[in-house]
């Protein structure tokens, strides 16, 4: 990655506001997108597809070597598919949280979302893009929200699709990703020691979002 490449880091954990404040961001800056947590679903989801044992380490690093997934817009295409309803499902999401534990597999993804930084700069979401991938970026956002809240907007998320959900069981999932993701070995869900802290349980996400764009017309990355 060159150091004359922008970037800008938005890790956290899932359901509080990550992927909204990095669309916003990139409609305003007219950065490209990287959606970490996409491509660990996509590989979730091309690991079910293929019939893959999520324990099964060699064939999926084989396939993250190789994953067919690009981003087109707000979609997120698989072999020319668009799978974007598909990978923002609960099930898809739990399979990514297994299997991005595996050293191996992130090894294996992490050339690729460091590819994505070209210019004019870059938008990375995730969970370890300020610690890991993009140690160097010039902002690094961490949101966080309690379970709870983050849960509820779940639950609103799913039944404004038709989808059924019990919050209890909802925020049980929510507990149980964050468990992992905060105590796997490799690339811990942390907040990088110089990244700008929010807690957006209490926040409007449109509050969030203008405060960020105020600090990177600040830093002046963009005019």
């Amino acid at each position: 990655m060159s150091t004359s490449i922008p970037v800008i880091t938005i890790d956290g954990t899932s359901g509080v506001g990550k992927g909204t404040l990095a669309q916003f961001l990139v409609q305003n800056t007219g950065f490209h997108l990287l959606d970490s947590g996409a491509i660990y679903r996509a590989l979730a989801f091309g690991a079910v597809k293929a019939g893959l044992a999520l324990d099964d380490v060699a064939e999926l690093v084989a396939l993250a070597n190789t994953l067919p997934v690009k981003f087109e817009g707000t979609s997120i295409v698989y072999e020319g598919e668009d799978i974007t309803p598909q990978v923002r499902t609960e099930d898809v999401a739990g399979v990514a949280s297994t299997i991005a534990v595996i050293s191996e597999v992130r090894a294996a993804l992490l050339a690729r979302q460091k590819a994505f930084a070209t210019l004019p700069g870059l938008i990375a979401d995730g969970r370890d893009m300020g610690t890991v991938v993009f140690p160097n970026a010039e902002i690094k956002l961490y949101l966080t929200a309690s379970a709870e809240i983050r849960a509820q907007r779940r639950v609103k998320q799913l039944k404004s699709q038709g989808v059924s959900a019990n919050i209890a069981q909802v925020t049980r999932d929510i507990e149980a990703r964050d468990e992992r993701d905060l105590n796997r070995k490799t690339a811990p869900l942390k907040p990088a020691d110089d990244a700008i802290v929010i807690d957006t349980s209490h926040l409007d996400i449109n509050e969030v979002c203008q405060k960020v764009l105020s600090l990177v017309v600040e830093k002046v990355l963009i005019a």
